[in-house]
């Protein structure tokens, strides 16, 4: 079955109790330091059709051996390149311990990579929106007697690989997940830190950018989680201690009625807590009037993927905003008193020495070095399977033959310089983490590192980053935001 043989989008109802008790197993191994909302909405539905539900985040959790063993449902939450990477041990894993669980591979990841995932053990694979597809699965299980014996339980498949479904979403089920304070924190920026919880009020996005992992599921299209359950999971996390939310959309303003009215009634209801959200640059430029109703939400700072200065790459990416627009948002965040963090993708096959320099000059003058994370200088493209990218014959040319184990198809610069300082650039960071250096003494070493390998000597900073100035500090979270990026090895043993 192909990823696209069986998608559906009408509206589709709710599968009748289960036929009998049924173990149910959903593990997530990553989700950028966050209490995966990927287990916590499931976990409702399947628990309200009669499932007994167990929740294991591996990121935070070592792996549960008695409920790998007990499970007759076992799924994993695939939101992003990371986890995929992850889940494969944990998939060799289950294997041995419980060779008769029916395996399920859920979320963004899973149908691009449908095949290599089957190939590993995953029996039904489901993306897009994948509540209604996770019970009507375990609804075809429990309708089947119990395995009497060890042996792999055998299903065709027969929910839609990607479902567009609109769906009536239900408040997510946090109950069994570690504490909110085992996961990232946020650093106020004057000191302080506070206990984050995370939500989602959209899926999908509505845009088609080239390099983006949505567009392969969702293809232009988002989907709205009901105002009134993305306010109760709110509740119910500033209950359990949430001093700040976290919101998960590709594109908060993908919908911008949506969002506005959910922070409008936040801030009525919590006026002290504080939230981030994610935007493009091209949204920000066209609906310029909500930011203020940002500013007087809460909302302490907006993450938006810029991902280059140079006009070409914007175009290859088809981002749909030009180096202008961001600098435009750049000054009308400055003069609302919104921090903007801006998040790139630093070194593609377009990249040069002096493109990669001219971007960090951009950022200097833009005061926007204390706003970016270090990570974010050494962000390499990700090609993964179905990506929009393929579509260029300057890709095609350039990329090798896809990579299974890493899931993507490598690549290299034409200029081999450019990926020598891209190898360089990273050991400055991460020789830059090891001694807890500022991002402004960071960006001076990146700048000293760049400015050399352009024109064979270092040279002086742009004005007013002379090293002995304090960083400004501006709020973050503690773990970084990674977008379309190829991973670096720490992620694999991610911790917070």
């Amino acid at each position: 079955m192909t990823k696209f043989a069986a998608m559906q989008r009408d509206r589709v109802p709710h599968p009748v109790q289960l036929a009998r008790p049924l173990s149910v197993l959903l593990i997530s191994t990553y989700e950028l330091g966050h209490q995966p909302f990927g287990l916590a909405s499931p976990a409702t539905w399947l628990r309200d059709f009669g499932a007994t539900v167990t929740c294991l985040d591996t990121a935070v959790q070592d792996l549960d051996a008695d409920a790998i063993r007990r499970a007759e449902l076992i799924a994993l939450y695939l939101p992003m390149h990371t986890a995929t990477r992850l889940a494969v041990r944990v998939l060799e894993r289950i294997r041995v311990l419980n060779p008769s669980a029916h395996l399920c591979c859920y979320g963004l990841y899973a149908p691009v990579n449908e095949a290599f995932l089957r190939k590993l053990g995953a029996q039904t694979v489901i993306g897009g929106e994948f509540e209604q597809g996770l019970c009507t699965l375990a609804q075809r299980i429990a309708d089947e007697p119990a395995p009497a014996e060890v042996r792999p339980r055998r299903m065709l498949q027969v929910e839609p690989v990607i479902s567009l479904a609109r769906q009536q979403f239900r408040a997510p089920d946090r109950s069994e997940l570690p504490a909110l304070s085992s996961y990232a924190y946020l650093d106020t920026g004057d000191g302080q830190r506070k206990v984050v919880g995370y939500t989602e009020a959209t899926r999908g996005c509505k845009h088609l950018c080239r390099h983006c992992p949505i567009v392969p599921v969702y293809n232009g299209q988002f989907r709205v989680v009901q105002r009134d359950v993305v306010l109760d999971d709110i509740r119910h996390q500033v209950a359990a201690g949430a001093q700040h939310i976290t919101f998960g959309d590709p594109d908060f303003l993908n919908g911008p009625k949506h969002g506005m009215c959910i922070v409008r009634a936040l801030h009525e209801e919590f006026p002290e807590l504080t939230y981030d959200c994610t935007i493009k640059v091209e949204h920000l430029v066209k609906h310029r009037a909500y930011l203020p109703v940002l500013r007087e939400t809460g909302c302490l700072f907006v993450t938006s993927a810029v991902e280059s200065v140079d006009p070409q790459i914007l175009e290859y990416f088809d981002k749909q905003h030009t180096r202008q627009d961001f600098i435009d948002t750049v000054r009308i965040f400055h003069e609302l008193g919104l921090t903007l963090n801006p998040t790139f993708v630093t070194f593609t096959p377009w990249t040069t020495l002096f493109g990669y320099l001219e971007l960090l000059e951009v950022l200097a003058e833009l005061e926007l070095v204390d706003n970016v994370p270090p990570i974010q200088y050494a962000i390499r493209l990700l090609i993964p399977q179905g990506s929009r990218l393929l579509e260029l014959a300057q890709v095609r040319q350039i990329i090798g033959e896809f990579d299974e184990a890493a899931l993507c198809y490598p690549w290299h610069n034409p200029d081999p310089s450019v990926d020598r300082l891209y190898e360089e650039v990273m050991a400055t960071i991460k020789h830059a983490q090891r001694e807890d250096a500022s991002r402004r003494e960071t960006f001076a070493r990146v700048w000293e590192v760049s400015s050399r390998a352009c024109r064979g000597v270092s040279t002086a900073l742009p004005a007013g980053l002379d090293r002995a100035v304090p960083s400004r500090r501006t709020p973050s979270l503690s773990e970084p935001w990674y977008c379309c990026a190829e991973p670096t090895d720490e992620q694999f043993t991610p911790s917070v």
